[in-house]
Order: C-alpha cells, then sequence, then structure tokens
C-alpha cells in the first residue's frame, strides 16, 4: 500500500469557498476513480489555510491507472477549469508514503 499525501496551501480567506466548492463539484467525482480518502484534514496549528488529505492505493500502477482516468473525466477537467479560475490555491506539495515494516496500516 502506499499514500498519497496531498497538501494545499490556500489564499488567505479562501478556504471555505474552496472547501464548499470541491465538496460539491470536485470530491465526488474524485472518489467515483479513487475511492473514499482515507482523512480530509482543515489545519488547524502550524501554517494556516492548508488542507491534507490522504488517498490509498494498492501501488504506485494502482495510482496511475486511478488517477489518469481521473484526469480524463469531463466533469472533473471541468471542476480544475473552475477551481483555477477562481484562485483558492496558493501552493500544492505532494508526498507518496509507504507504510514502515511495523506499521499498523499496510
Amino acid at each position: 500500500m502506499i499514500i498519497d499525501i496531498r497538501t494545499y496551501t490556500m489564499v488567505p480567506g479562501r478556504l471555505q469557498r474552496f472547501l464548499a466548492s470541491y465538496e460539491k463539484e470536485g470530491l465526488p467525482v474524485q472518489v467515483s476513480h479513487q475511492g473514499n480518502p482515507i482523512g480530509y484534514f482543515v489545519t488547524e496549528t502550524g501554517p494556516n489555510n492548508q488542507v491534507v488529505h490522504l488517498w490509498a492505493y494498492e501501488n504506485m500502477a494502482d495510482r496511475e491507472v486511478r488517477r489518469a482516468a481521473l484526469a480524463k473525466d469531463p466533469d472533473w477537467i471541468a471542476y480544475r477549469e473552475k477551481s483555477a479560475k477562481e484562485g483558492n490555491v496558493q501552493y500544492q506539495e505532494n508526498k507518496i508514503a509507504v507504510p514502515a515494516a511495523f506499521s499498523p496500516m499496510k
């Protein structure tokens, strides 16, 4: 298993607008290709105005297949274009994590 950890830093004052738009338009399309996220969080301490979401995949090949299907979905393309025009996201960081041998989640 691998975990795709995605952190998005929002333009100050636009976090709630991003969350509302994503929940209504982005999340349903993403879930249809990727399944439910492990978690979707808003930072409470540390850097402000961030959302962090985690997606589980069997391996990198599974991730590539599911993300490629998402990227081709017309509803996802429309959401991404709308989201870009709204200008809510200031910075994005993605990480792939693999469980340690002793991790309870594998």
